[in-house]
């Protein structure tokens, strides 16, 4: 039995992925869990893996392009001979899409029957814009049914300018015009790239007001220092306890209702030079410090690795983000993550060990009072580390 092998999804954000190289070749052996592909999701590099034993059989999708959840990459088979039987043909074979929001069509299901013949390519010119690049048919009649000149749009990577992109014009969400612009190249984004654009794109109809507090950070340097913590773990620490005395900051509107948390789940923002991830420290107002510790160093080295996995980065209830170590950073504002109430930005200290802090909140659940309540609780906290630090065996 031959059974195609879809595109996963790792993480509730991941529309699109990217294989990044096969491990196996079309007639290898595979074993149930055996890694068959490694894959680049919006966070990280992950296995594909097999989810039943027997033979991998082609064709296989391509590495380095978007290919739609979901779509099929490849597929089993229960033997090798039946793989070579039930090699697809070239129309057959699974294609990445020109559009990460256009899913793949179904592979058909091999039968005896004479496969159709493949119509001659169309020799018609796709019908040209004022400004010379070519558009699709349906991109063009979407542009006249709205009114959107096509003129002021740039051609995808394929040369072809797309209903999408009409869209976006008619919702206000087209490319600047580069028509003056210096010589300069088209990258496709990374799929960390794209993640991180899309998830602060869905964040834009989200009413945030932000609350600036000035602390000291003098002791809780001093105390984590004898601790052998991390400033940013310290802080994490802080911010969970001080979420945990004002629990109205874990809230989240969604449109059945507002979500009251029972566990505070920090997410903290790491630049791994290639992008930003934000591991999650789970129940990090209740669990010992001791713990933490360790979960803070695995995460961090999964995430210089690129190997975070979506239980690693999703779902975060309160955020942080440090550029402490930027002494230039005087303040600034973050943006706030879709699942989380409300983000800390904590700046560099100054000369006397004081630091701005801004915290973004959600203001359909938070109101000023709130996050008042919350500042003061967390300079409290600031102030007298050594209260719920402890030995931190």
């Amino acid at each position: 039995m031959k059974t195609p092998i879809p595109l996963p999804v790792l993480s509730d954000t991941m529309k699109t992925g990217r294989l990044t190289g096969w491990l196996k070749q079309p007639g290898d052996p595979v074993k149930t869990g055996e890694a068959l592909a490694t894959l680049e999701s919006d966070k990280a590099v992950m296995d594909v893996e097999a989810f039943s034993d027997g033979f991998l059989a082609g064709p296989l999708a391509p590495a380095g392009v978007e290919i739609p959840v979901g779509a099929t990459i490849g597929y089993l088979c229960s033997t090798r001979e039946e793989c070579k039987e039930a090699e697809p043909s070239p129309a057959e074979a699974p294609r990445p899409s020109a559009s990460p929001a256009s899913p793949l069509p179904p592979s058909p299901t091999p039968s005896s029957a004479p496969a159709a013949p493949v119509p001659p390519p169309r020799s018609e010119p796709l019908p040209r814009t004022t400004s010379g690049a070519p558009a699709t048919p349906y991109a063009r009649g979407l542009a006249s049914d709205l009114g959107i000149s096509l003129s002021g749009l740039l051609p995808e990577r394929d040369g072809l300018i797309h209903a999408r992109q009409v869209i976006d014009a008619a919702l206000g969400r087209q490319d600047p015009d580069l028509s003056h612009s210096p010589p300069s190249r088209l990258r496709p984004p990374t799929a960390m790239e794209s993640a991180v654009a899309r998830n602060m794109v869905e964040t834009r109809g989200t009413p945030v007001f932000h609350l600036t507090a000035r602390f000291s950070l003098k002791p809780l340097v001093q105390a984590a220092r004898i601790r052998d913590l991390s400033l940013t773990l310290a802080l994490a620490r802080a911010c969970a306890l001080a979420v945990a005395k004002t629990p109205r900051v874990n809230s989240l509107w969604t449109r059945q209702g507002i979500l009251e948390r029972d566990r505070i789940d920090v997410g903290v923002a790491v630049d791994t030079g290639e992008g930003l991830v934000t591991p999650i420290l789970r129940d990090a107002a209740a669990r010992p410090l001791s713990e933490l510790r360790e979960d803070w160093r695995i995460l961090k080295q999964k995430a210089q690795l690129g190997r975070l996995g979506p239980e690693d980065y999703s779902g975060g209830t309160f955020y942080l983000s440090n550029l402490g170590t930027f002494p230039e950073v005087l303040s600034f504002d973050a943006i706030l993550p879709s699942t989380a109430g409300a983000i800390l930005a904590v700046a560099a200290p100054d000369d006397s060990g004081s630091v701005h802090m801004t915290l973004a909140c959600d203001h359909r659940t938070l109101y000023g009072a709130h996050a008042a309540r919350f500042m003061g609780a967390l300079g409290s906290l600031l102030a007298a580390p050594d209260e719920w630090m402890g030995g931190v065996s």
